[in-house]
């Protein structure tokens, strides 16, 4: 069986890490391509290194565009890939990116099946691109990997009847994993102070808003220690004029490995990412996100994670709350057999086409 993944993105090469182990141990025959979305080195090949991915079988280096854009070179140069291949039994896309769309899009019209890893996700908020990609991708795929049974109960409300999978989340299989391999490694968060608040912002909502970005500063500034903030370069270029904080240290992207130890010694993540948000209730951390609703309510039990949209006192009140949290959380995106989401997800891509 050969399975083109289609990766594109700074999450997508987590997942992949994990899922890609378990086709090359259920012996499946796997080509990576990069479409390119994500392309420098601290946001791309840094995670292919030090992830152990293998390295793609082409780089379609569609770069930066507009949504309309960066999908529609993706779309022309993956069909070209596709076609140039003897034979191609799935067409693998994660999560919820223009890459994700585009190779769904191609797929479909070449009739290749489609399976989509963290399926059934839903913010309900349509002035996100990636809701609208996540939606079209559900439409168009044969096999949708749910990593939550709320994810599933999103595409039964929306009567979709292709093969629906709860698979766990492939996420949770990465931060298990390479959190304790971080773990191990000397060094990695020796730069950074005893005590500070970790955040990241880069959704177009907050960042290509300034009176949101104001606030958001604002609201980071006034917290009582220091504030990571690691952005990528194109997002750093929107601070170009704006006077930041004395305490937020703005700094360049980091590898996985030493965001999920920065994520560990923080005393609080303050984020719009939704794979920070998982991550930081499975390594046990308070989060704080920066948007008015999230995709994984799981993680809203117990006050962990509090929605404060972009408003300075609603920050300054979250974090207030956070020395108050004494509810464990309840692990979510777990598989049913105890295993592992990436063993499933192998496992019934062989069994479907047995």
């Amino acid at each position: 069986m050969k399975v083109v993944t289609l990766v594109g993105a700074r999450p997508q090469f987590i997942k992949a890490s994990m899922v890609s182990r378990a086709f090359s141990a259920a012996g499946i025959e796997e080509m990576i391509v990069h479409s390119g979305q994500h392309y420098d080195r601290q946001v791309s090949q840094i995670f292919f290194d030090e992830l152990e991915i293998p390295q793609p079988e082409v780089n379609l280096q569609v770069g930066s565009g507009s949504h309309a854009v960066q999908t529609g070179e993706i779309m022309e140069r993956f069909e070209t890939f596709l076609l140039a291949q003897d034979a191609v039994d799935w067409v693998l896309v994660y999560g919820d990116t223009n890459t994700t769309l585009a190779g769904a899009l191609v797929a479909a019209k070449l009739d290749i099946p489609i399976s989509h890893v963290e399926a059934g996700l839903r913010s309900f908020n349509r002035k996100m691109p990636e809701e609208i990609n996540r939606i079209v991708t559900d439409r168009l795929s044969e096999v949708l990997f749910c990593p939550t049974s709320t994810a599933m109960q999103h595409l039964k409300n929306e009567g979709i009847d292709t093969t629906v999978c709860f698979s766990g989340d492939v996420m949770y299989d990465a931060t298990i994993h390479f959190s304790a391999l971080a773990a191990t490694k000397q060094n990695l968060i020796d730069d950074v102070p005893a005590d500070y608040y970790l955040a990241t912002v880069h959704r177009a909502s907050n960042t290509d808003n300034k009176k949101h970005l104001l606030e958001i500063l604002a609201g980071l500034g006034a917290l009582p220690a220091p504030v990571l903030l690691p952005l990528h370069p194109r997002t750093k270029a929107k601070l170009d004029g704006i006077d930041v904080p004395q305490n937020i240290h703005v700094k360049e992207p980091v590898g996985y490995l030493k965001m999920l130890q920065l994520i560990k010694n923080a005393q609080a993540v303050l984020t719009d990412s939704g794979g920070l948000q998982k991550e930081a209730y499975w390594l046990k951390k308070a989060c704080i996100t920066l948007r008015q609703e999230t995709e994984w309510v799981e993680t809203l039990e117990g006050g962990w994670n509090q929605l404060v949209a972009a408003d300075r006192q609603a920050i300054q009140e979250a974090v207030a709350r956070v020395p108050a949290l004494t509810t464990p959380q309840k692990m979510f995106g777990l598989p049913l057999d105890g295993g592992t989401a990436s063993n499933v997800i192998a496992k019934t891509l062989l069994g479907y086409n047995s």
